[in-house]
């Protein structure tokens, strides 16, 4: 099932040249980096990054903030060293690659059960884990 927006409150824009060894900005210029392909990957590796790690970034961020929302609204407070670590792997199918994802959430001061239930009310908001559902396995754990 596709879930699709009631209406589209923001969009980002960026646009990619030279592949995995090329570069990315944003029609604005605020953003723009280069890209290289990881030695993993049969790449040089480099200073740049990859499209793994910028969605890494992304769905953690994203994630924080799907966790912050379900806190909030639970009136559970969290601590300012709340965090989402994002593991993104790529590997080989038969037609092509696919992407695996493990979210590793720390919640300081929460008991155990509680940052669960968080973690699992987040996963069920989050835009990233909407988008992935159901074609990306994601692992939750709460570390």
């Amino acid at each position: 099932m596709t879930i699709v927006p009631d209406k589209i409150l923001f969009e980002a824009e960026m646009t990619a040249t030279g592949g995995r060894e090329g570069t990315a900005s944003s029609p604005d210029g605020a953003f723009a980096l280069s890209l290289s392909l990881p030695k993993a990957l049969g790449g040089p590796g480099g200073e740049g990054t990859n499209p793994e790690q910028l969605f890494a970034a992304g769905y953690a961020a994203c994630f924080l903030g799907a966790v912050k929302l379900v806190a909030r609204t639970s009136k559970v407070p969290l601590t300012d060293d709340a965090s989402v670590t994002a593991r993104v792997g790529m590997g080989p199918v038969a037609t092509g690659y696919a992407l695996a994802v493990e979210l590793k959430v720390s919640l300081p001061g929460l008991e155990r059960t509680l940052a669960q239930e968080i973690v699992e009310g987040a996963h069920q908001r989050c835009p990233y884990s909407n988008a992935t559902r159901g074609n990306v396995p994601v692992v939750l754990t709460v570390v």
